[in-house]
């Protein structure tokens, strides 16, 4: 159901264009929180265990969305948020570090890697309009000197380049991959502190820059890039020990009751078929396929796992405290959501253990230690939903959603019209009374944004569910193509290396357990076609048969 509307006449003055000076300067502050890798099920406003006041807080405030969507994986997200366009169009066709393994994707337009230079900016249009522009966090999307987020319009920026780092302080003595990563404030090399731990250095540095504000008589647009919950599991020693025994019941109790919360929060029907699991296997047992000492692994992994949330909470709890003790909450659109679906990766087939790696029991989630949670904790958080981060399905493409509204336009509910992260460029530059920037930008050519303004949902003004009818996307070979709540997702099989392709209703079945593609020929055959169009019009290279 989409809940009805309740605006505030400034804010439809300024729909009109008819802002006067003082308007002009009560345009609403922006602040988009971007997780990590968060599934879609792991906070508790979302069925989940793990104590997330603070975000369950706006979400209590304001609206959950629970058909927000992202890309399948981190920087192909971030460059459809700046943009507001597919990220074929917008230069992270595939992700920067793939681009080497994929030659048949080097130097096509559209997989540069990075931000490319025809895509627009959200930070340099909102600059324009007179907002002071923040970012803290991972940027992912160049690690050139002129392509951070100092070069696209952050008048302040505390960067990590890279798509992934140790949380703690990088180790320089015996450093591993994941410690060999750069750090930049405004563009300019930094050092860390010694006590450096991911989530809450950005968000010192965020509280820092919005006070840097104060005064100015400008509207901020800050972004807070969390890398938490990312690989690797690390978290504060004061959170280590908070989840102790919790999940011990392992993987299917606790999804289980997660999707049992889920339903009595009203986000699924009673009914509701969640996805199946993926069937046991001597490489992917199940839990009591496990030893006791395997089980108590495996417990820990996600105890850590559920640290870094917590802190997550805490933090963004700063980040809300400083705005009401500043008197800037209630003039300010707060916007949450994860950047893909749950990681079930085992990223040290890439990324080695460097030599003072310890990954003991004894040491999971310290400084030195160095793990992912896995695929079967990935089926925890992605909930009732099918797979995880890379792939086409649900579970790797449908994140939480939180949208906090200010004052005068505020409301709450649940919101169930489908959306993506490409509509939040127009949905921001809507609501700070910014027209769009079209086909260029100072002269020079860029692609038009294609995402669609979601003002108009989040308000109340309309209950379309048809807003985004038709959505597509591409990563690495995985597939999707939406119309209405049909959804084509294709694949190609590890095993034969041929494509596969299933056919889903979400309307009866956002689980994705009855694939219709044998049943509906017809169908599956239209929406193919249509994927290939969406292809063509994007620019998807696709790999050598």
């Amino acid at each position: 159901m989409t809940v009805k509307p309740l605006v505030g006449a400034m804010f439809a003055l300024a729909m009109a264009g008819s802002l006067s000076a003082q308007a002009a300067v009560d345009k609403p502050n922006i602040l988009l929180i971007l997780a990590d890798d968060l599934g879609y099920s792991d906070l508790g406003s979302f069925g989940g265990e793990i104590e997330t006041p603070s975000i369950d807080g706006l979400a209590d405030e304001g609206l959950k969305l629970t058909n927000m969507y992202a890309a399948a994986s981190c920087s192909p997200t971030r460059s459809m948020l700046m943009s507001g366009t597919d990220n074929h169009l917008a230069g992270l066709g595939t992700m920067a570090e793939a681009l080497p393994h994929e030659p048949f994707h080097q130097g096509k337009p559209g997989y540069e890697g990075y931000l490319n230079e025809k895509a627009h900016s959200l930070a340099e249009l909102l600059q324009d309009a007179g907002y002071s522009t923040n970012m803290v966090g991972k940027w992912h999307l160049g690690k050139g000197v002129d392509q951070g987020p100092d070069a696209r319009g952050f008048e302040r920026s505390f960067a990590l380049f890279e798509g992934g780092a140790v949380h703690f302080k990088p180790n320089t003595t015996n450093p591993a991959r994941l410690d060999k990563v750069t750090y930049r404030e405004n563009g300019q090399p930094v050092e860390l502190p010694d006590d450096f731990y991911s989530t809450d250095f950005y968000t010192d540095k965020l509280i820092d820059y919005l006070k840097a504000n104060e005064g100015s008589g400008k509207p901020f647009f800050a972004y807070a890039a969390y890398t938490s919950p990312h690989w690797p599991l690390q978290a504060p020693d004061a959170y280590l020990d908070k989840y102790r025994g919790v999940y011990d019941g392992g993987y299917a109790e606790v999804r289980d009751a997660r999707i049992e919360r889920m339903k009595q929060l009203g986000l699924y029907p009673a009914d509701m078929q969640p996805a199946n699991r993926i069937p046991g296997n001597p490489k992917l047992p199940q839990w009591e396929q496990l030893d006791e000492e395997q089980r108590q692994y495996q417990a820990r992994l996600m105890e850590v796992y559920a640290a870094m949330v917590d802190n997550l909470d805490d933090n963004v709890g700063r980040v809300i405290d400083y705005l009401k003790e500043s008197g800037q909450y209630d003039n300010t659109m707060i916007v949450f959501m994860s950047d893909n679906g749950a990681s079930g990766d085992n990223h040290t087939r890439f990324y080695p253990h460097g030599p003072d790696t310890d990954n003991s029991y004894e040491n999971l989630g310290r400084e030195n230690s160095q793990v992912d949670y896995g695929i079967r904790w990935a089926e925890v958080s992605s909930g009732p939903l099918n797979k995880f981060k890379i792939t086409s399905f649900e579970g790797g493409i449908s994140v939480p959603g939180i949208v906090r509204l200010p004052e005068g336009m505020s409301r709450s509910g649940l919101v169930t019209t489908r959306m993506r992260v490409d509509d939040l460029s127009p949905t921001f530059l809507e609501l700070s009374g910014t027209p769009l920037p079209g086909d260029s930008y100072k002269g020079q050519p860029k692609h038009p944004i294609t995402g669609q303004s979601m003002l108009p949902v989040l308000l109340g003004e309309t209950d379309d569910a048809g807003v985004k009818n038709e959505m597509a996307g591409e990563l690495f070979g995985n597939l999707y193509y939406h119309e209405g709540d049909l959804k084509l997702v294709g694949y190609r099989d590890r095993r034969s290396k041929e494509m596969r392709w299933e056919l889903y209703d979400l309307s009866v079945d956002r689980g994705e357990t009855n694939d219709l593609s044998a049943s509906q020929p017809e169908t599956l055959e239209r929406l193919k076609q249509a994927w290939m169009e969406y292809a063509d019009r994007v620019g998807v290279v696709r790999r050598p048969e």
